[in-house]
């Protein structure tokens, strides 16, 4: 066995079972399946759930006297779920078994990786001395986005008898995932239609109670040896029980192959015929499995980052995890990035920032699958066109919570575990959303050279994100400046001024300078267009070609705040009190969230210099540091080294890294300025989730973000690849923790381009191919270029 390739799991524990089922999650794009013993129903420690891409549903809850209305991503039905117990020929029937069953005394659970499969493996051993094997093998087919399969191995030891299997297709299933989310309405699914049909398939079609969206799903059951089964439905779904005959070294088999169709699906079709012809015809399953395992090769082919050791297992794995949620199926999706993965129900399946993260390393690997995710943004402007003009403005106003529609499905209310009080919520005044979308929308630009796109949706999205900062930001005659009043940045802890009675901070340095620059990009991008382009988007926006004056003024005037000789977060947080933050890790030991903390006190973090997590600083994750200063400079502020040096010093003392991104960023800046302590935060973005850093928040759903931001820092931070108008620059960061790697990219049109990085050397293979060389500029500025078919070798120095 190649230990690389494999995450294993050598005993069972309770209490990290739900860590085990999201880890363990199968899935490939378009659905996913937690890694759930099959034997188990939702209860405390076990949560077997599918989830369908963009299957979303609204549901209305009251909550703290309130009438809420929350749309989640909806559980689908189980198709995994088998119960079996023993009937031995010299003993009564023994018991239903499940992982908890006290008889259990060896479990194993190993992930592969490589093929992307899930096997669970267990013996079982009663009084009477008889044992049983039991090994579950399952995959959701990455070849074929509607397929999933699950084949079960009984084996018995020193006795004989029959095996009572019973097969559930279980529609009776709620979103209950999360438990801060239970006085929420979780009932999803109704309209439930079950039948077993003569050839032995199960079937079931549902819809969602409010979106409407219809679902069918089939599973065709297949037992060895053969024996008949009985076929029984339910309201909600159907069983299929054997008696398989059994005895001493011989193996019973069966096999689940199950279909998933919706009428999300294009062409459209009606989703239970579709389920139920596919699960028909579908291959056995070691057809299957073959086609599975060839259509993880060739995504590996595209996706795999190779390193060194530890670290490099745990990047496989990220990979592995960020590929079943958004791989090629995707593109074919209306689907955004879900920030939990379709692992599970945190976050309630939205899509937040994290695309931030997630992008780049898609745009070099995976570039349609990153330009249908940019769609899915494109698709939701009319809605963010529609909300910058509900607050006055021009321009797109995407939501910080995003679903279905594009609307903003940022919760009113929020709890606080700790205190159990339900507390408003301020967060949609993120709006640096919008930088977001459109920095990824400027690199896939510069990583594809896709100029079709950039002319066409792409342009939409920069200069309607650009619009609406232009109209947000209001001249302040004091300062002389442009100011951003009322949002909420990164940090997330500060969502007002102390005693203010309205929400809100102003000058978020995060906000105003990516505002700036999108302005900036957004003028670059508008004089590359043709002249009908341009006079067709300014009519769209409602700008004369003067009004772009008005852009590049805002581009160059806008305010950021400084105190201390640092920038500051936000105008006004030098102001604020100290933190004592020996008196609170002596306290409570783990601050992560300290805005729980303080609320349950009593207290709020509006009053301290205390962040959740990298605000300021991720202008340095966004940027080169040439990049950074150009930007400052352009603004008219004075930046150099020095400040940045002080500025991460004064808030890396002020953060207690609330999320799991806040360790990717620090580690990734330090890293970028030799800093001694990088590789410490680099080390707990890696662990993050596998070791389940922020106290039981992995088993409701990865955190996908992070780990494709692991994957980016070592091609973009450490590796230092960085497209860029003129070529593909490299500009490396060494991190001995990490001194080499290699995978394979794709640039300007080129596939399979093979990176090596060593210590002080840099190999690039560009394949054969019509396109033109692929520009370089190393450390230093020195410019060069490697053709098609050539493979060439660079000493390298850090910058």
């Amino acid at each position: 066995m190649n230990r690389a390739w494999q995450w294993e799991y050598q005993r069972y524990d309770p209490k990290d079972e739900r860590l085990v089922e999201a880890l363990c999650t199968l899935g490939n794009g378009r659905f996913a399946t937690r890694g759930a013993a099959p034997e188990t129903t939702a209860d405390a420690v076990h949560y077997p759930a599918t989830y369908l891409a963009g299957c979303y549903d609204r549901l209305e809850a009251t909550v703290a006297g309130r009438a809420v209305s929350n749309e989640d991503l909806v559980r689908l039905p189980d198709w995994t779920a088998l119960r079996y117990r023993c009937l031995p020929d010299d003993a009564p029937p023994g018991d239903w078994l499940t992982p908890d069953h006290p008889t259990l005394r060896h479990h194993r659970v190993s992930l592969d990786l490589r093929t992307g499969t899930l096997t669970r493996r267990m013996l079982f051993h009663d009084t009477g001395g008889r044992r049983l094997g039991v090994t579950h093998t399952r995959l959701v087919h990455m070849g074929d986005p509607h397929l999933a399969a699950q084949r079960t191995v009984f084996r018995a030891y020193g006795w004989s008898g029959r095996m009572e299997v019973v097969a559930v297709l279980d529609g009776d299933v709620v979103n209950e995932g999360v438990e801060r989310y239970r006085s929420l309405a979780g009932r999803h699914l109704a309209g439930h239609r079950a039948g077993v049909e003569a050839t032995g398939t199960a079937w079931l079609s549902c819809r969602t109670s409010g979106s409407g969206i219809r679902i069918g799903l089939a599973v065709r059951l297949s037992v060895r040896p053969l024996t008949p089964v009985a076929g029984a439905c339910t309201a909600t779904g159907t069983t299929q029980t054997a008696l398989l005959p059994l005895r001493r070294g011989q193996d019973a088999v069966v096999v689940k192959t199950a279909t998933l169709f919706s009428s999300l699906d294009r062409p459209p079709a009606e989703p239970l015929r579709r389920a139920i012809e596919d699960a028909e015809h579908a291959a056995g399953f070691p057809a299957l499995h073959t086609s599975h395992r060839a259509a993880w090769l060739r995504m590996w082919s595209q996706g795999e980052l190779h390193a060194a050791g530890e670290t490099g297992r745990i990047l496989r794995l990220h990979a592995f995890h960020v590929l079943q949620t958004l791989s090629p199926h995707t593109a074919e999706l209306d689907a955004g990035v879900p920030a939990r993965g379709l692992h599970g129900e945190a976050y309630r399946g939205h899509v937040f920032w994290d695309e931030l993260f997630v992008l780049p390393y898609l745009s070099l690997h995976f570039p349609e699958t990153a330009r249908a995710l940019l769609m899915y943004r494109h698709r939701r402007l009319p809605a963010a066109r529609e909300a910058a003009r509900r607050t006055g403005a021009d321009g797109a106003m995407f939501p910080w919570q995003s679903g279905s529609s594009g609307a903003e499905e940022t919760q009113r209310l929020h709890l606080n575990p700790r205190s159990g009080r339900w507390l408003p919520d301020h967060s949609h005044l993120q709006h640096h959303v919008g930088s977001a979308i459109a920095w990824n929308t400027w690199q896939y630009g510069l990583a594809t050279g896709d100029t079709g796109f950039m002319h066409g949706p792409g342009a939409e999205l920069v200069l309607d994100v650009a619009q609406f900062w232009a109209h947000a930001a209001a001249w302040d005659e004091d300062l002389a400046r442009y100011r951003i009043r009322g949002v909420m940045g990164p940090d997330e802890y500060h969502d007002a001024y102390p005693g203010a009675a309205a929400p809100g901070i102003d000058d978020n340095a995060y906000t105003n300078v990516t505002a700036a620059w999108v302005l900036a990009r957004a003028l670059d991008l508008y004089a590359q267009l043709p002249p009908a382009r341009r006079t067709e988007l300014l009519a769209r926006l409602g700008l004369r070609p003067d009004g772009l004056h008005l852009w590049e003024d805002v581009s160059r005037r806008m305010y950021v705040p400084f105190h201390q000789d640092v920038i500051s977060q936000f105008h006004g947080y030098g102001d604020l009190a100290e933190l004592d933050w020996d008196e609170y890790r002596a306290r409570y030991h783990d601050i992560r969230r300290l805005d729980r903390i303080l609320e349950a006190e009593g207290d709020t973090p509006n009053r301290y210099q205390a962040s959740k997590q990298a605000d300021t600083l991720m202008l340095g994750h966004l940027f080169r540091p040439t990049e950074l200063a150009g930007l400052f400079e352009r603004l008219g502020y004075p930046f150099d080294d020095a400040l940045w040096a002080r500025t991460m010093a004064y808030y890396l003392r002020r953060t207690c890294h609330g999320s799991t991104l806040s360790s990717l960023v620090h580690g990734r800046v330090l890293a970028r300025q030799q800093g001694p302590e990088a590789w410490r935060y680099c080390q707990e973005a890696l662990l993050g989730d596998i070791t389940d850093v922020q106290g039981g928040t992995t088993g409701e759903g990865i955190h996908l973000g992070a780990m494709a931001g692991t994957l980016d820092l070592v091609e973009r931070g450490i590796v230092g690849l960085d497209p860029a108008d003129d070529g593909l620059h490299i500009d490396p960061v060494p991190l001995s923790e990490i001194p080499g790697s290699r995978f394979s990219l794709s640039c300007l049109g080129h596939r399979d381009i093979r990176i090596s990085f060593r210590p002080g050397r840099l190999g690039i293979r560009v394949p054969p191919s019509l396109l033109g060389p692929v520009p370089l500029v190393l450390p230093g500025g020195r410019r060069t270029k490697v053709a098609p078919g050539q493979e060439r070798w660079f000493k390298l120095r850090a910058s």
